[in-house]
């Protein structure tokens, strides 16, 4: 006599992992790789931001070494930001502006400014990129705005919260600029387009349907 078994009932953690997966898979699709930028082929622009002068004491007296922060970009939607250390101040400006290129990132832009705002961290330090209207200009103080020049950002408000350090300011600039979304991409997730996306274009709603009304009961009234 042969027992039949009774297809078991799914467990309740089998169906949240089959509710999650599609979700996972929607966000690795939406995840895009980071695209490789070769700075050979850009016209890159180099601007020394910070040079400090370190000294070591030694037996025979003081050693001195410098360190360099220089920000590289086109003006054009590519920046990065590199650190260098030596001996001399020329080569330690040469080994920066070569970490700068190893680290160029790609700016979303929207005109002549970002498409949304947002904060940059880096350490001790945020700064707020917020976009601005056509004419602003670049109300950025000296670190922040070397970096939103040689990114060819014209129109922007800005603010530095927290510490005053040059290299956490700057690298927290870079990083919230790498943060931007690109506003066709997201226009595209949403299934609209992008005047929509900012307000411009009212999305285009099915028009509501004609009640039709029922006037037999009052075709009566007035007549004796």
């Amino acid at each position: 006599m042969s027992l039949q078994q009774n297809p078991q009932a799914p467990s309740p953690e089998a169906e949240n992992q089959s509710q999650e997966q599609p979700q996972q898979e929607a966000y690795v699709s939406s995840w895009q790789e980071p695209e490789k930028i070769d700075p050979k082929s850009l016209n890159l622009k180099e601007e020394v931001v910070q040079l400090n002068r370190t000294a070591k004491v030694v037996k025979g007296g003081r050693r001195f070494s410098f360190a360099a922060l220089v920000v590289v970009g086109d003006g054009n939607g590519y920046v990065g930001v590199g650190f260098g250390k030596a001996n001399e101040v020329p080569e330690a400006i040469s080994k920066a502006a070569e970490d700068g290129k190893k680290n160029l990132i790609k700016v979303p832009m929207r005109g002549r400014t970002i498409p949304h705002a947002l904060i940059g961290e880096f350490g001790a330090a945020r700064v707020m990129l917020k976009p601005a209207s056509e004419g602003t200009g670049l109300i950025a103080g000296p670190g922040v705005r070397t970096v939103l020049t040689l990114a060819g950002v014209h129109d922007i408000l800005t603010k530095v919260i927290g510490t005053n350090n040059k290299i956490n300011v700057v690298k927290a600039t870079v990083q919230g600029l790498a943060s931007l979304y690109n506003v066709e991409h997201i226009a595209k997730l949403r299934g609209r387009t992008v005047p929509e996306l900012f307000g411009k274009e009212a999305p285009q709603a099915p028009a509501p349907a004609e009640q039709e009304y029922d006037t037999s009961a009052f075709s009566g009234e007035g007549k004796e």
